[in-house]
């Protein structure tokens, strides 16, 4: 785990797992676990819910998630909006780990980034329509062209520019 997690930009982590047993049973059984972080050299570790970003949060999750996953012979797992606070290079290492997953299992992501969503294999938009007397929620599977348009405006917001619709074209691999 310490290796992928320094391949997401953190390579000073040290990431302890603290498990006491307690003297009796409670609501969540006998053992007490703590997870305890430091993303900083030199620094003591601590509980993560006290020091970690949300960045470092969403990169520990990721790895946990994918070690738990790999070894449990899931069939599916899904993130949702497990990128939270992090972007560029970072994000695209994620979308890395979230693409080697899905060799062995299906993964499926809900993202706003669009170095994530260039990782996969097929993209759906979720969107929703406020027209009528109460919200509907709809999924559509998008096609090729759709699938840029949409990176494209994951990039560079309403308005589609050329420069989007490039650079989308770039994270899919297209010339």
């Amino acid at each position: 785990m310490v290796d992928q997690l320094t391949k997401l930009g953190m390579p000073n982590i040290q990431f302890k797992v603290d498990l006491n047993v307690l003297s009796d049973y409670g609501p969540n059984g006998i053992d007490e676990v703590q997870f305890l972080f430091s993303a900083n050299k030199n620094r003591a570790v601590q509980p993560v819910q006290l020091i970690a970003s949300g960045g470092e949060v969403s990169r520990l999750m990721l790895s946990i998630k994918s070690l738990i996953a790999n070894k449990s012979d899931l069939p599916t797992i899904i993130f949702d909006e497990i990128d939270t606070g992090v972007s560029g290079e970072i994000a695209h290492r994620m979308g890395d780990i979230m693409q080697t997953m899905s060799k062995g299992m299906q993964v499926i992501t809900i993202t706003h980034l669009p170095q994530i969503a260039a990782k996969s294999s097929q993209h759906y938009k979720v969107y929703k329509d406020d027209s009528g007397l109460q919200t509907q929620t709809y999924i559509k599977r998008l096609s090729q062209t759709e699938r840029i348009n949409e990176l494209a405006h994951m990039l560079s917001g309403k308005n589609l520019t050329e420069a989007s619709v490039l650079n989308a074209k770039e994270l899919l691999g297209i010339k």
